[in-house]
């Protein structure tokens, strides 16, 4: 079936326009992470609420947040639903437990439920729609029941491919675990991705689109959906002199990058690009914005940069939001991007609307950001000598470096928020309109074949497998719904059981290393 539903009406939207026709519609919007702990789910948070704002009613499940960060609004807990707080109205949110990776404890393993649940707590019926916010342990299961369910009960589902999570088991898991997780993932992917009840597929950069191509997904589910950002908040007008003087105190160049410490974002590169830097006399301070609350995680990541740290070369500033990052990035010169697995890079697009110019390893989402020898610099993602080299002409041009930072400000101001999310609004709305035309078609050809049976009086199961299956009574028609979900659920949980024992087996790793360190 595909995306191809509404195109002859919303081929080109308005994107400057949300659409009327989806006030009042239910979403069901299922997110790995959600609130101010990433680039995904800040991107996610500024969907939900700008969905919210126009009248469409929203329905947040998410993992229990290990942040501790509330971003919502009051909400009531109902007594008789201990995973879910439901905040009545427009809006709600239900919380689900689940397991927090050791590496990442923002993002969390979802135990195991029932999507019949996730409509009883949220609207108490099937929504008219499903969002998957870059869909892994909870998004999976939602993809995995509903294709259990029949046509007729298939509620569109529209995906966000926000997460390379193949490429991150890659670089995190040693061999072989690595290459099984890397096929395990895309064979997953795959198999839900390709069902029909999954209609488009947003995808970030080539990079991701290339992943999908050579997994089998369609093509005419795909569509392109990069960040936006927030060109008031972050804006050159944050350079602070004093935060200069007090990370630079003798005028030294300042690179900074932002990311959460974590081995996927490329941390044993940007130390050997520091050290390298270092050996060639640049004077510079190194300014790194981003922690991660797994303690043993961040002291490893730390002391890669351990000789540099005691020269005062580098500086750790911690996890920073709001403000006091926009202020971070504006009173750097130079910012540096090592990661090889992002599928856009939204850190890269608020550097550049902070007006500071990137070098940055060209591998992923920022390959199609930068614009190479304007904005930054794009080099090779092994060329330890080039990113390097890139380093120094900027800092030593100071014109250059002035150029690049206009350049930079005025590419990330064309990139809105308020259109990125509209484009979002207006596929919603052609995807729920397709799947009523769909049902209209469906109940007409049962209607058409109950009055031709009727008049032939062979009212028997020679009948099409739609209509065989509305013959069908609710408790048949339920013991085989309930078989394919469990069917489907012991997959799930096996697949749990099997990830939540390496996982164990990381965390004692990480302690006695800490132990062993101490």
């Amino acid at each position: 079936m595909g995306s191809q539903f509404g195109l002859e009406r919303y081929a080109a939207p308005d994107l400057s326009v949300f659409p009327d026709s989806l006030r009042g519609k239910r979403i069901l919007l299922c997110t790995e992470s959600f609130g101010p702990v990433n680039g995904v789910s800040r991107t996610t948070l500024m969907l939900v609420n700008h969905l919210r704002a126009h009248g469409a009613v929203v329905a947040v499940v998410a993992p229990h947040n290990h942040t501790r960060q509330n971003t919502f609004i009051p909400t009531i807990t109902t007594p008789d639903k201990k995973d879910a707080v439901i905040n009545y109205g427009r809006n709600m949110e239900v919380r689900l437990h689940g397991y927090p990776l050791p590496y990442n404890p923002e993002l969390s393993i979802v135990y195991p439920v029932r999507l019949s649940t996730l409509y009883r707590q949220t609207f108490g019926a099937p929504p008219d729609l499903i969002y998957l916010a870059s869909p892994a342990s909870l998004g999976f299961q939602v993809m995995l029941q509903l294709r259990q369910q029949p046509v007729e009960n298939q509620v569109p589902i529209i995906c966000n491919f926000q997460t390379d999570l193949a490429g991150y088991c890659e670089i995190l898991f040693p061999p072989p675990f690595s290459h099984l997780a890397v096929l395990a993932f895309a064979a997953a992917q795959s198999f839900l991705f390709k069902h029909s009840s999954v209609r488009t597929i947003f995808y970030p950069s080539r990079f991701v689109r290339r992943y999908l191509e050579k997994n089998g997904v369609q093509s005419d589910k795909m569509e392109v959906l990069q960040r936006g950002v927030d060109t008031q908040l972050f804006n050159p007008a944050r350079r602070s002199k004093s935060l200069r003087n007090e990370i630079s105190p003798e005028g030294e160049i300042i690179l900074i990058c932002v990311a959460r410490l974590a081995g996927e974002k490329g941390f044993d590169f940007l130390a050997e690009a520091a050290k390298e830097l270092d050996r060639r006399g640049l004077k510079f301070k190194l300014y790194i914005v981003g922690g991660n609350r797994n303690v043993a995680v961040e002291a490893e990541i730390k002391n890669s940069f351990a000789p540099l740290t005691e020269k005062g070369k580098v500086s750790f500033a911690g996890f920073q939001v709001g403000e006091a990052l926009a202020t971070a990035y504006a009173s750097a010169d130079i910012f540096l991007h090592c990661s090889v697995t992002e599928t856009f890079g939204l850190v890269v697009l608020e550097s550049m609307a902070s007006g500071v110019p990137v070098v940055a390893r060209d591998e992923g989402g920022p390959s199609d950001i930068v614009q190479d020898g304007k904005s930054g610099y794009l080099v090779p993602p092994t060329d330890l000598a080039g990113f390097v080299h890139k380093v120094i002409v900027l800092a030593q041009n100071e014109a250059l470096r002035k150029q690049f930072s206009y350049d930079a400000r005025r590419q990330a101001e064309e990139a809105t928020w308020d259109r990125i999310n509209n484009k979002v609004a207006w596929r919603m709305v052609s995807t729920i309109e397709g799947r009523e035309r769909e049902q209209a078609g469906m109940q007409l050809r049962s209607e058409e074949q109950v009055a031709r049976f009727e008049q032939s009086g062979k009212m028997a199961m020679t009948t099409t497998p739609v209509f065989g299956w509305l013959l069908l009574n609710d408790a048949v028609r339920a013991r085989i719904v309930d078989a394919r979900l469990a069917g489907g659920i012991a997959v799930v949980s096996l697949v749990w059981f099997v990830v939540g024992f390496y996982i164990v087996f990381i965390k004692v790793g990480l302690w006695l290393k800490t132990r062993v360190r101490g």
